[in-house]
């Protein structure tokens, strides 16, 4: 009988954690809260890495275990069900559920990839076009399965060259998870690290101010990933040849029309979309929260004489264990953060560590948590409210460490376990994709270029955007 060591060797670090600070004379100066905190936040980072147990299950028990306990109390636990982010997510999602009821995905699709004529710009176009569903569509495995269709038609078109096929295929999930740091909504993770900050160290971001420093790093980090992919995919006879992919062959795989007039419910969802982004991005103007404004779009866009999708069914798309997760996650935050204990994690850092150093060892070890972590949302909640606390210690801007931390996590692609549009894209019966030689392969030269940048943009473009290194 094999012993499986992974789960066997997580147990006994927090079981021993565990025994350590249940002996008082160890770590003086660590309040009793502190130290159960500690205790449920290492079973539970523990059980995230080495049990098949749900990770939802998991973080629900943690903040379960710190509400009988008395870390924090149960309106803590309750109330981050109704933050305005989790509302915020809910509403996105509806209103995805409407957008991709109408096809207007298929159109958009058609409109980019059939401008393409060489193979660089038909990935320069996909990717331009992967970018802007992040502002439609929440959550990576969301979008995922919205492109997936589309790269069906590609791969078709495309059939007798398979090296290409195999490139796209690896450049849908690569693009869909670097450039979700381009809004609030791209990721729950993005809603944990708001949380945490607002918490912890008392600074709110809105969604106008992470769309003006996310998209400029989601744009840059996607298309240099493209190059990564088509470089390292592809040869140089592969990337000469001409292409082109027709209205038609996207067509194929699409249950509405792609070309044409549009139809009534397609111009009112469209006219819809726009004005609720132009309404987030403009909050500063209006005042209005983004979860009011996604609110109201949401009952729009479900609404019996405007709407494109009846609301029991959008809600239904809705991913409710992830809200139960983001929940359970922020409780376990303010606990790290009120009780002390994540004050007291980061104590032992040395004193003299320059804002730059500081952020750099952010950058990596956020880079280098997929392996451990594979949820990007238990990566933020795990990190997050460590780095906040290390960067108020280090007199580094809590809010630029933990947007460097956030977005350095997205990277996620060495394993085809690593995430869940890497999953999908990695089996698709019928067509040639990628195989983990491939994504070990675009990692080794991926991994260092988007923690180079993410730290670039950290210490040099985020400065000019109104978001300094030092407070």
């Amino acid at each position: 009988m094999t012993l499986n060591l992974r789960p066997t060797a997580a147990l006994c670090v927090a079981l021993s954690l565990c025994a350590l600070l249940a002996v008082p004379d160890n770590f003086p100066g660590m309040s009793g809260q502190a130290r159960l905190t500690l205790a449920v936040f290492a079973l539970a980072t523990c059980a995230w890495i080495g049990t098949p147990v749900d990770d939802t299950y998991i973080a629900l028990g943690a903040g379960l275990a710190l509400t009988v306990t008395g870390v924090i109390s149960s309106d803590t636990l309750f109330g981050t069900l109704g933050d305005p982010t989790v509302w915020l997510l809910i509403c996105a999602f509806v209103l995805a559920a409407a957008v991709t009821r109408t096809g207007i995905a298929g159109r958009a699709a058609a409109f980019l990839v059939g401008g393409a004529r060489t193979v660089r710009q038909l990935v320069h176009l996909t990717t331009a076009a992967l970018v802007v569903t992040a502002f439609a569509v929440p959550a990576t495995s969301g979008r995922a399965a919205l492109a997936l269709p589309v790269f069906l038609a590609l791969a078709k078109a495309l059939a007798d060259r398979r090296r290409l096929v195999v490139m796209l295929a690896l450049l849908f999930p690569t693009v869909i998870l670097l450039s979700a740091v381009a809004t609030l909504i791209g990721a729950g993770a993005h809603l944990i690290t708001v949380s945490v900050l607002w918490q912890a160290a008392g600074e709110r971001i809105g969604f106008t101010q992470w769309l003006l420093l996310g998209l400029p790093l989601a744009v840059a980090s996607s298309h240099l990933a493209a190059e990564a992919v088509l470089l390292t995919t592809t040869r140089r006879a592969d990337r000469r040849a001409a292409v082109h992919i027709t209205a038609e062959e996207i067509q194929e795989h699409s249950k509405s029309p792609v070309t044409g007039p549009w139809t009534q419910a397609e111009k009112r969802c469209a006219l819809l979309l726009g004005t609720v982004v132009v309404l987030w991005c403009s909050e500063p103007l209006h005042q209005v929260p983004p979860a009011v404004v996604a609110l109201i779009g949401a009952i729009v866009a479900s609404s019996p004489a405007l709407g494109t999708v009846r609301l029991k069914d959008a809600l239904k798309t809705v991913p409710w264990s992830l809200l139960l997760f983001m929940a359970a996650t922020m409780a376990m935050g303010v606990a790290l953060a009120d009780s002390g204990a994540a004050q007291w994690v980061v104590s032992g850092l040395p004193a003299d560590v320059t804002p730059v150093v500081f952020l750099t060892l952010v950058v990596v070890v956020s880079t280098a948590a997929h392996l451990v972590l594979q949820s990007r949302s238990a990566r933020s909640s795990v990190l997050v409210p460590l780095v906040v606390a290390a960067a108020v210690g280090a007199g580094v801007n809590p809010v630029t460490a933990a947007l460097a931390s956030t977005a350095a996590a997205g990277f996620c692609h060495t394993l085809p376990a690593s995430a869940k549009p890497v999953t999908l894209f990695a089996d698709i019966p019928g067509t040639p994709t990628y195989t983990p030689r491939d994504l070990l392969r675009l990692s080794a030269v991926l991994a260092p270029l988007t923690a180079a940048l993410v730290l670039l943009f950290a210490v040099a473009v985020w400065p000019l955007l109104g978001v300094p290194v030092v407070r």
